[in-house]
């Protein structure tokens, strides 16, 4: 076994045993990073020498050690991150270096993890495509098809774990991009409960959309993450729940969306195999008609999604440098008033709590977490009219924003692959809970796992 296959908990454990060195796993994902980074579109920036006098620091260390001691990771470049340069995706923010961490990065690096650099995100994280200037970074491929895109906003992060640099990246998910990118790379993707993790210091998340945690290979690394991060463990710790099966469930299977969108085959395939999966487990599954939220709320969403764009701090001087579809999204912000606002929060919170009411006899949602097969890169995107970029985006995804909305948990999980021209595709399966029951969701997440693995599937890059 080579040391990118372990996973991060394997890692920790073999730092503990004395079988390797923090130098030694960092010194190797920094080898990786140096070969695979331009092709994948991992990396905006590496922070070799960093790493390395943390990963000596690390030998150094006695007594009592943290649960990730030595385990190389890699930041998010939405995450600030003190002294280094946290550039957003975007021109704008090109010369940015914050002066302190959020608290993710704080919590990461309590935890024990040594970071190697920032990952790659498309501008200020707005797209589901990671697809920066060219001077900023390549674009994010998954590395099962390079042809294709590796999702966003933390495509960047899904990239580096996918193709075996570091076991584990930081993410954040305001309408999907922990989800969207883990199902286009194979990845474990779990987006906790609203408010499990912190935003914190500056992220006041007014709007609640905004998760944050990161993409793994397993469903153990992501509860042992989120144990490390939750600043509420109400239910937890989450670890010990992936060690032990859940109760007999009852399962919602959810295939209409708010938008119309009817998903194509192989993502239906893929929810129908997890259904299967999970009746062959011995949980009840039951179709659901109808979408989880009305689609009337797709122009409240867009409400939200204007207004935070446009209450990111960008200096005016350099509005001239953002993408089409930024300033597009930032102008419509700007021209929404108060009332507004307060109006799409209002009917947003009255259909979560329908949608509550609704699925109050069910533990677990299952639908597709795309309605597509992976994006090709380019695919997506249309400078010439951002509002046709921005349709084509809630095509593609017409799942993952509802739990945003509603804030309950939910994960995305690699049970399917298809064949497309003689490539294997990951196609991401998405299991939803309610509000709180994260324990729960990653139970039975990883009841699926140990049912029917993944860990053995690599691509061709590995």
């Amino acid at each position: 076994m080579e040391l990118h296959d372990l996973t991060a908990l394997e890692a920790a454990a073999a730092v503990r045993r004395g079988e390797v060195s923090p130098v030694e796993l960092v010194t190797h994902a920094l080898a990786r990073a140096e070969a695979l980074s331009d092709t994948v579109g991992a990396f905006v920036t590496i922070t070799a020498d960093q790493a390395l006098a943390q990963a000596k620091d690390a030998e150094a260390r006695t007594g009592e050690l943290p649960p990730f001691h030595g385990v190389p990771t890699a930041i998010k470049d939405l995450n600030l991150t003190a002294g280094v340069p946290t550039k957003m995706g975007s021109l704008a923010f090109a010369d940015f270096v914050p002066p302190i961490d959020d608290d993710v990065v704080t919590g990461m690096r309590a935890a024990g993890t040594i970071s190697i650099g920032k990952t790659n995100a498309p501008e200020v994280g707005l797209p589901c495509y990671t697809e920066p200037d060219p001077s900023i970074a390549p674009p994010a491929r998954t590395p099962w098809d390079l042809t294709r895109s590796a999702g966003g906003s933390s495509g960047g992060s899904a990239a580096a774990v996918a193709s075996g640099i570091v076991p584990v990246a930081s993410a954040s998910d305001g309408g999907g991009s922990i989800r969207i990118p883990a199902s286009v790379t194979g990845l474990v993707g779990f987006k906790p409960s609203r408010g499990r993790v912190s935003n914190g210091p500056l992220g006041t998340d007014w709007s609640g959309l905004v998760h944050q945690l990161v993409l793994a290979r397993t469903v153990a690394d992501s509860a042992a993450f989120l144990d490390v991060l939750a600043q509420d463990s109400t239910g937890g710790p989450f670890l010990p729940a992936t060690e032990r099966p859940p109760r007999r469930l009852r399962v919602a299977r959810s295939l209409d969306t708010s938008v119309g969108v009817v998903p194509h085959p192989p993502c239906i395939a893929a929810a129908d195999a997890a259904c299967a999966a999970l009746a062959a487990l011995g949980h009840l599954v039951e179709d659901v008609a109808g979408p989880i939220l009305p689609g009337e709320l797709y122009d409240q969403f867009i409400v939200l999604w204007a207004t935070s764009a446009a209450s990111i701090p960008i200096d005016p001087a350099k509005e001239h440098l953002l993408r089409p579809l930024t300033r597009a999204l930032r102008e419509r912000g700007r021209s929404l008033s108060a009332p507004q606002l307060a109006a799409a929060l209002g009917m947003i919170g009255m259909a979560v709590r329908a949608a509550a009411a609704r699925f109050a006899g069910y533990d677990v949602i299952v639908c597709p977490t795309l309605a597509q097969l992976p994006a090709a890169v380019g695919q997506l995107r249309d400078d010439d009219d951002p509002w046709s970029d921005f349709d084509a985006q809630v095509r593609y995804t017409p799942y993952t924003a509802i739990h945003n909305t509603t804030g309950w948990p939910s994960i995305s999980l690699p049970l399917h692959w298809h064949e497309a021209g003689g490539v294997t595709l990951p196609v991401g399966v998405m299991l939803t809970a309610h509000a709180g029951q994260d324990a729960l969701l990653l139970s039975v997440a990883a009841q699926l796992e140990a049912a029917h693995p993944w860990r053995d599937r690599r691509p061709p890059i590995w």
